[in-house]
C-alpha cells in the first residue's frame, strides 16, 4: 500500500486557470472545425515564432490542432458528437490560455452549431474566424494572428506556481510486455498508484484489450455493467471487419494500470467531471494518436506511453513521456524517448521505489521539463479525433 503521508506533501509546478483548474503548459490553441481551414490555421500557429513570442515568456507557444474531418460526413449523429466533443475539450483542456477556431463556412461541421452544441461562447480568450465571412484565406490568417495577439497579454500573465499532485492528469497508453519487461511495466502501475493516492487522475483507454480486466475491478455493479456493455458494443462493431479484436480478454490485469479500483468510465472524449479523481477508462481504440485526442479532451494534462515499438508520439498541448521499456530500446531510440525504464528498476528497488522514482519525473515534466516530443514539435501533427462511421 502508498503511504498517504508521503504523497500527500508531492507537488508540480502548474498553471492555475481561473476556475481552479491547473495545466501542465500554457498554450494557446488554433483549432478547425472542418479540414478546409487547415492551411489557415497553421500558417497562423506558424506565425508565432520563437523570436514574436520571445515578450510573452510565460507562453509555451501557439499550438494548431490541425485534422482532415468536418467535411463529407453527416451533420448529426454519433460521428459528428465525436468530432466536436474532441474538438471542445481540446479547447477546455487547462493546458490553454485561449483558443482561435476557424472555419471555411460551408463545413459539414458548422462552426455556430459546434459552439452551441459544446456550450461555448465567444470572449476575449476565445474567437472565431471564418473564410468565406472575412473574404478568403489571406483575411482569415490576418484575423486569426490578430486574435491570437490580443490573447497574448492575458496568457502571459498566468505564471506557474506550486499545486498539489492532486490537480495533475495523466493519460496512460502501453501495451502488455513480456516477462523481461514486467519490472518497468510494475513500475509505471505503482507511479499511477501513488499520484491517485496523492488526489490525482489517471486515464487509460484501449477497451478492447483493457476493458473486460477493467471491468473485474469496478467500484460498482452499475460501472461494470456500463463496462461490459462497452465491451458488446466493440464486439459488434468489428465483427467480420479487417481489424484484430481479442475474442477474450486476457486474464489479470496489466501491471501498468496499478492496483486500484476502476472509479470511472467515460465515452471517448467526455470531460471527467470537476470531482473526478482516480482511475478512469476512456472508450477508445489503441491507436495511439486517436487515444491521446480522447484523452486530452477529457482533460489529460500529461502522457505517458510506454510501447515495444518506439514511435516518438507525442500530443498536440499536452506533453507525452515516452518511457523505453528495456535499456536496449532506449539505446536505440535515445532521440525519441524521455525515461529509461531499465533505469527506473536499476539496483534491484522493489516497484514501489521504481514507481516513485517515475512519478517524481512526471512531475518535473508537468512543471516545464521538456519532453522529446516537444522538443520535435511532434504533436502538431498528431491530432487526430476518432473517425468511426465518419464518412456520409
Amino acid at each position: 500500500m502508498t503511504n498517504a503521508a508521503n504523497t500527500s506533501a508531492l507537488q508540480f509546478q502548474g498553471y492555475v486557470r481561473a476556475d481552479g483548474r491547473v495545466g501542465t503548459r500554457n498554450y494557446l490553441g488554433v483549432l478547425i472545425v472542418g479540414n478546409c481551414a487547415a492551411t489557415a490555421a497553421r500558417k497562423v500557429a506558424d506565425h508565432f515564432t520563437a523570436e514574436r513570442l520571445a515578450a510573452y515568456p510565460n507562453v509555451d507557444g501557439v499550438v494548431p490542432f490541425i485534422h482532415e474531418l468536418g467535411c463529407g460526413m453527416e451533420k448529426s449523429g454519433e460521428p459528428m458528437d465525436l468530432l466536436r466533443r474532441t474538438l471542445g475539450g481540446s479547447i477546455r483542456n487547462p493546458n490553454l490560455a485561449g483558443a482561435v477556431v476557424l472555419a471555411l463556412g460551408c463545413d459539414r461541421n458548422n462552426i455556430y452549431a459546434f459552439m452551441e452544441q459544446e456550450e461555448l461562447v465567444e470572449g476575449p480568450l476565445l474567437h472565431t474566424v471564418v473564410l468565406q465571412e472575412v473574404g478568403g484565406t489571406a483575411n482569415a490568417i490576418e484575423a486569426g494572428v490578430n486574435a491570437i495577439a490580443t490573447m497574448l497579454p492575458a496568457a502571459n500573465q498566468v505564471v506557474r506556481q506550486a499545486v498539489s499532485a492532486a490537480h495533475l492528469t495523466v493519460g496512460l497508453q502501453g501495451e502488455v510486455l513480456d516477462a523481461d519487461t514486467s519490472a518497468v511495466q510494475a513500475a509505471i502501475g505503482a507511479a499511477a498508484d501513488r499520484l491517485i493516492a496523492a488526489g490525482g487522475t489517471v486515464i487509460v483507454s484501449d477497451t478492447v484489450a483493457t476493458g473486460a480486466r477493467l471491468a473485474q475491478r469496478a467500484r460498482t455493479d452499475t460501472l461494470k455493467q456500463d463496462v461490459e456493455q462497452t465491451i458488446v458494443w466493440w464486439r459488434d462493431y468489428t465483427a467480420g471487419r479487417d481489424t484484430v479484436t481479442p475474442a477474450q480478454a486476457a486474464p489479470g490485469v496489466p501491471a501498468w494500470y496499478g492496483t486500484g479500483v476502476l472509479d470511472a468510465a467515460v465515452r471517448y472524449a467526455e470531460p471527467l467531471a470537476a470531482d473526478q479523481h482516480g482511475l478512469v477508462l476512456m472508450d477508445s481504440p489503441s491507436h495511439e494518436a486517436v487515444c491521446a485526442s480522447g484523452q486530452v479532451a477529457s482533460g489529460a494534462t500529461l502522457l505517458c506511453v510506454a510501447r515495444p515499438e518506439a514511435t516518438g508520439f507525442g500530443a498536440a498541448a499536452v506533453p507525452t513521456v515516452n518511457v523505453a521499456v528495456s535499456a536496449s530500446q532506449y539505446a536505440a531510440y535515445e532521440d525519441d524517448l524521455d525515461v529509461d525504464g531499465s533505469q527506473l528498476v536499476a539496483g534491484g528497488v522493489n516497484a514501489q521505489e521504481a514507481g516513485q522514482r517515475l512519478l517524481r519525473q512526471w512531475l518535473a515534466y508537468a512543471s516545464g521539463q521538456e519532453t522529446q516530443s516537444e522538443y520535435f514539435g511532434t504533436g502538431e501533427s498528431k491530432f487526430m479525433p476518432w473517425s468511426v462511421g465518419v464518412f456520409a
